[in-house]
């Protein structure tokens, strides 16, 4: 009768030697595409054309092993970045596409609601968004946060002068102003990333494990 010999057991595909070896891979293969996708469009200047696809690989990282490995590949990808072009450049990173993938993988992986979803996300866009200008701010030594409220006060200043409404807008006005853009800029993105990432799961196979709105699911 045959036996298993004891050494090729761990390659069974149901085992968990194997199974944590596949995740282990995938996590470092992921990593490391996108860290190399983002170090090359950072340096021709291409980001904005691929900048909604650096947060899908923590997504499906996510989706497919768990939070622990999205949270796993966000490290991974940032350690890369930070060997390639220094901290700065791994810093935007995390701030701008990592915590948003980790947020939006997660909640998708708990099976939260579209809406849950989007409002959580929204809040980690702005914040990465906020912490990108506090960075900035630092490394060059201005303050850009002032030099947009400013702009935005003398803009609505000059609108109110030309149509003869005599009225001076407070900073705090402004300050409102400028939130509230800011959180419609984030939540239109994360709104878009939902459906584009809901898309590509489904022509992946990952449908079942994806939580989708009624008309979305008709849809596809």
């Amino acid at each position: 009768m045959y036996e298993k010999i004891p050494e090729f057991e761990d390659l069974a595909p149901d085992d968990v030697v194997y199974l944590n070896t596949l995740r282990l891979v995938e996590c470092s293969m992921f990593a490391a595409v996108t860290g190399l996708v983002y170090f090359l469009s950072n340096s021709l200047s291409i980001e904005n054309y691929f900048g909604c696809f650096f947060s899908l690989p923590i997504v499906i990282s996510s989706m497919r092993w768990g939070v622990a490995a999205g949270r796993k590949t966000m490290v991974a990808t940032a350690m890369l970045l930070l060997v390639l072009s220094g901290p700065v450049k791994a810093l935007v990173y995390v701030l701008t596409h990592g915590i948003l993938g980790f947020t939006m993988g997660s909640l998708w992986r708990l099976g939260a609601n579209w809406g849950l979803s989007i409002f959580l996300c929204t809040m980690a866009r702005t914040a990465g968004a906020m912490g990108y200008i506090l960075t900035s701010s630092f490394l060059i030594r201005e303050n850009i946060l002032a030099l947009i409220t400013i702009n935005i006060h003398a803009s609505l200043t000059f609108i109110f002068t030309a149509t003869g409404i005599n009225i001076i807008p407070s900073m705090n006005v402004i300050y409102a102003i400028f939130g509230t853009l800011l959180l419609l800029n984030s939540g239109f993105f994360v709104f878009l990333l939902h459906l584009l990432y809901s898309v590509f799961l489904t022509r992946l196979g990952m449908k079942a494990s994806l939580r989708l709105p009624g008309w979305l699911e008709k849809a596809l």
